[in-house]
């Protein structure tokens, strides 16, 4: 896999396989510099650190080697193109995995190296040898860290003995990553065939991977398939923070490439900038785990595409859209504010007509451009901007949408986007609410209680439970038990939706456990209000026998027939008075203590702790 800059060689040598020994002189100059090289061990190593996409660490560095600065051999590719016409890729090989791991005596603790090594290398009898493991025995380093990272751009011909033999490192502690998958030969049987521990994206796949929906589906693909069987995957070649913010959507595990850091002598760690960058991402998108399509603003979905002045020529807008195929409109900015919309398929169109080229390819595209495309503000709601889009009309219901910040322009996204990422919410949403209530669970809850304990206004927290829920349940059964669960959900959200403040949460903890978080300490009149309508709408769920009587007979937990009033609802209430709480987890001790008095009586009541 060649690198950006230098043209990326393994460290192990034999990508030039197809250039038999002898195939050809080489430049007497370059032979002797060559020979001079390995005499002199005149090879510079330089390392890329392989970062997490999830908090900014360094996993590790990868080792590229390259001859003397300056010379006709410091090019990687022809350094390793001289050895494989000297017959010496060995040698070469030998030098640069010694200098390699000479310098890694320097390298920060834990961290893993990853040493490049051809197929046909591994099968090398001196390869196998033990030399590796008598340099890593002088230099005092541990093979758990060691791992071989096989390129797939040349091909294997008997994949059992090259199993073999990668068990046989393996087995000594050794870990294997598969280079450049997505290219090359046999991608996938070099996959299935070597169960490597680490996957390493071909950066061609990663490149303007923010802008071309195939090449995510193929990431994601591969990202489940790690997923299933305990791989981690290293995109490499991220170069843009709009490609970062892409793999880290997607969930890869690591990556490298010159946004990150560049190759250097140094074992140098991530920048700051970039490290804030990964961390902000990542608690946005485990915020995103709690928002859905009527609280998710538009601006976390924008992308930051450059605007064009409403004066450029269409000539410059067609080069822009040569430069990126998967580009369909350009939006038009002047002195920071947007100004109108141009679409590619209607401005083909408008050159496709005649004498249109020669109208239009010198002229500003101010004359073709939407002087009234679809702008919503950052914080605009997907839901609300959902109910915009369709109310556009057919021509331009899958335009662009502007998204402006402070009023200026921010980045725009499209109607693509905005669909997927409403169902990817309610996707989400859906794994962490209950199933039958549909209201979220525990996960949501206690993120939206420690919200609570973070803040700085007041709330409570209403903690509600139904009493002689379960001899109801044996005496009608599960099917009339459900529907008074989704009845006491209904009561409460109802009442919150009246009485409550506009960003009130309730959320279903299981079985006939519910909790609502309201940015208020007073809530005596919701607490009330909730009562007054179960205990109406109760009723409706017994016998007239039962009701006449006002109670049922069950048997307890010991087996034996005891009567049971109509059912109650219990609400224990803590507030935020006094700031006495500090994590989730004393707050819910305090509201169980507050549950256990309201329990001592036998009709529904609440009570609020002191």
């Amino acid at each position: 896999m060649w690198d950006t800059s230098w043209g990326k060689i393994a460290t192990f040598a034999g990508f030039f396989t197809n250039i038999g020994p002898g195939a050809g002189m080489a430049d007497p100059d370059a032979a002797e510099l060559f020979h001079a090289i390995l005499e002199q061990n005149e090879i510079n190593t330089v390392f890329q650190p392989v970062i997490s996409l999830t908090d900014g660490t360094v996993i590790g560095y990868e080792a590229l080697s390259r001859g003397p600065q300056g010379s006709a051999l410091e090019r990687p590719s022809v350094l390793f193109e001289t050895a494989q016409r000297l017959n010496k890729l060995w040698e070469l090989e030998l030098l640069c995995r010694t200098a390699a791991l000479e310098q890694a005596k320097y390298m920060p603790p834990d961290k893993m190296l990853f040493l490049n090594v051809d197929p046909k290398i591994i099968h090398d009898v001196r390869f196998q040898k033990g030399l590796t493991t008598d340099l890593l025995d002088k230099y005092q380093l541990d093979p758990t860290g060691i791992i071989f990272e096989i390129t797939e751009k040349t091909s294997v011909e008997d994949y059992r003995s090259f199993r073999r033999v990668l068990d046989h490192y393996t087995g000594q502690g050794y870990k294997i990553a598969i280079d450049d998958t997505g290219s090359g030969y046999s991608g996938l049987r070099m996959l299935a065939e070597t169960r490597p521990q680490f996957i390493k994206m071909d950066m061609q796949l990663v490149r303007d991977i923010d802008k071309d929906h195939l090449k995510q589906a193929l990431i994601k693909a591969f990202y489940d398939f790690a997923i299933l069987t305990n791989m981690k995957i290293i995109a490499e070649g991220i170069e843009t923070v709009s490609e970062l913010y892409t793999l880290i959507d997607i969930g890869i595990h690591y990556g490298q490439g010159f946004l990150l850091q560049k190759p250097m002598p140094q074992f140098l760690d991530l920048r700051p900038d970039i490290r804030e960058l990964i961390q902000r991402k990542n608690k946005q998108k485990k915020k995103e785990t709690f928002y859905t399509a009527i609280t998710m603003p538009v601006g976390e979905i924008a992308r930051c595409d450059p605007p064009h002045n409403p004066d450029c020529s269409g000539a410059q807008a067609i080069e822009a859209f040569n430069h990126n195929l998967s580009l369909r409109g350009i939006p038009v900015v002047e002195d920071g504010r947007p100004v109108g919309l141009l679409m590619k398929d209607r401005f083909l169109a408008n050159l496709a007509t005649q004498y249109g080229v020669a109208i239009y390819m010198n002229r500003p595209i101010r004359l073709l451009m939407d002087r009234d495309p679809l702008v919503v503000d950052y914080h605009t709601s997907l839901e609300q901007v959902a109910k915009l889009v369709v109310a556009r009309t057919d021509d331009t219901l899958y335009d662009y949408i502007i998204v402006t910040k402070n009023e200026s322009y921010y980045g725009v996204t499209s109607v693509r986007r905005l669909l997927e990422k409403t169902t990817q919410l309610e996707i989400t949403r859906a794994k962490h609410c209950n199933p039958l209530s549909g209201l979220p669970g525990n996960i949501i809850i206690e993120d939206k209680i420690n919200r609570a304990l973070d803040g700085k206004s007041d709330f409570s927290i209403l903690y509600f439970d139904l009493d002689n829920f379960k001899p109801y349940n044996d005496t009608y059964g599960f099917e009339h038990g459900d529907k008074i669960l989704c009845l006491t959900a209904e009561v409460i959200r109802q009442q919150l939706t009246l009485l409550g403040p506009p960003d009130s949460f309730i959320g279903h903890i299981g079985g006939d456990d519910f909790i609502a978080v309201v940015h208020s300490a007073n809530v005596d009149q919701l607490c009330q209000a909730v009562i007054d309508n179960f205990d109406l709408r109760i009723r409706g769920f017994y016998t007239e026998e039962h009701l006449t009587n006002g109670f049922i007979i069950a048997k307890n937990r010991h087996g034996r027939e005891e009567r049971y009033p109509i059912m109650a609802i219990s609400i224990a209430v803590v507030t935020s008075k006094g700031r006495k709480f500090t994590n989730a987890t004393q707050l819910a001790e305090a509201a169980g203590e507050v549950k256990k008095q309201c329990k001592l009586t036998w009709h529904s009541c609440y009570k609020v702790a002191e």
